[in-house]
């Protein structure tokens, strides 16, 4: 394959993963905020909530790893099909446990929709298997930003989704996961009917190396490989702390400013405005970081964020502008450090290397959001919300410091 049909494939690829981001959106988004009414319904209690969503956060992570292997296999349509597969039965089994009242089987449905997220962080790596350096954030920041969609669409989706569940007989919250088996299942359609050819074993052909894909890795060999090469280690480094500062601080954002009589329709703004910063802008960071360089990127990713912890750790609870400002920046941070890690993490590692290091960026970057999630809810509990945004401040420089230290180069795909 020349480089024009090289061009012409990956420019097919880009569109057809960008559809499937905007299709998996539209499914796991409006299942967040009903998971945790789902789960507070069926267990009367309202400590309970979060479990919906840390599952499924635990799901992405145990899948992270199982998919890379399985991309090593067969290919990306492989690795993908089978999560959001994955995932699309995880909403079936949350519609039953929802129905008939059983958190037990619901919460494994959640935990099983956590493999669509999983595949959704790996489509963003599919968009640059094909990728010259030249272009490989603006490839693959097109994939991610093929998120907002479905990130503004799916919690709107969430009204008709329940007139829907009532109209089968069904419980209203189980509506999104209606919404989110369809989607999914529809995702499925797309990537093994769309995806060819294969972007992962296209790459591997055309850099000769036709048997090395089917080696697989162990999370623990992957992890030392990366260990052994500074550039990767600290881009998985910037996607896990970047993440982690993210989700620490907007998780518990609505949580701070409920403890001032303030309506749900402005906590929804707020946070609104913080996915809009998450994704909306992605192209113009891939291209940035395409031009001025991925650590460059970070840098300023570093930057946006110790200032969105700065602005929202001095904000009141009842200051809806400065806290939707600090949260615009946090999503906008963090978009910097997904997208310009990324490729960094892709273009450090030799072709047949990238899945299983992939799969292991993506289990750290989803178990420490996790545990930062579950840490958050600590701290504000006994120190205050301006003492999270202080603590997540502090990995965020101690990245920005290590950036300094770091010289980029790149490994020829």
């Amino acid at each position: 394959m020349d480089s024009k049909e090289t061009s012409v494939t990956q420019r097919k690829i880009v569109k057809v993963l960008a559809i499937s981001q905007v299709l998996s959106g539209v499914g796991v988004a409006g299942t967040v905020a009903a998971g945790s009414l789902l789960v507070s319904s069926i267990s009367k209690s309202e400590t309970l909530a979060g479990l919906a969503q840390t599952t499924a956060v635990l799901g992405a992570a145990a899948m992270a790893l199982p998919l890379s292997r399985l991309t090593q296999r067969g290919g990306r349509r492989l690795g993908l099909s089978v999560g959001y597969f994955i995932g699309s039965l995880g909403a079936v089994l949350a519609i039953i446990g929802g129905a008939n009242k059983i958190l037990f089987l619901m919460l494994c449905g959640t935990f099983m929709l956590g493999a669509s997220s999983a595949a959704g962080y790996q489509a963003r790596f599919a968009a640059v298997d094909l990728a010259t350096n030249e272009s490989r954030s603006r490839q693959l920041s097109f994939v991610v930003w093929g998120s907002t969609i479905g990130a503004v669409a799916g919690p709107n989706l969430m009204q008709p989704s329940g007139n829907l569940a009532e109209l089968l007989g069904l419980p209203r919250l189980v509506g999104p996961y209606i919404i989110a088996a369809t989607s999914l299942s529809l995702v499925v359609v797309v990537v093994r009917l769309f995806l060819r050819p294969d972007p992962y074993l296209t790459a591997i052909a055309i850099n000769k190396q036709s048997n090395i894909h089917h080696q697989t890795l162990p999370a623990k060999e992957a992890l030392r490989i990366i260990r052994n090469n500074p550039i990767a280690l600290f881009a998985i480094a910037a996607i896990a702390i970047g993440h982690v500062a993210m989700v620490s601080v907007m998780s518990m954002t609505p949580i701070h400013m409920s403890h001032y009589d303030i309506t749900l329709t402005i906590i929804g703004l707020v946070i609104s405005v913080h996915i809009l910063g998450m994704y909306a802008f992605s192209p113009i960071v891939g291209i940035l970081s395409d031009r001025v360089g991925r650590k460059r990127v970070i840098q300023i990713g570093v930057l946006i964020l110790l200032l969105s912890a700065l602005i929202s750790g001095t904000a009141a609870n009842h200051d809806s502008v400065s806290l939707g400002i600090g949260l615009f920046l946090l999503g906008l941070g963090w978009s910097c450090t997904l997208i310009a890690g990324s490729a960094l993490l892709s273009e450090s590692m030799e072709s047949h290397l990238r899945p299983s290091s992939q799969g292991a960026s993506d289990l750290v970057m989803n178990l420490m959001g996790a545990g930062g999630g579950a840490l958050a809810g600590v701290i504000i509990g006994t120190l205050g919300y301006a003492w999270l945004c202080l603590f997540a401040a502090i990995p965020v420089a101690g990245l920005g410091i290590w950036s300094l230290r770091i010289k980029e180069r790149t490994t020829t795909a």
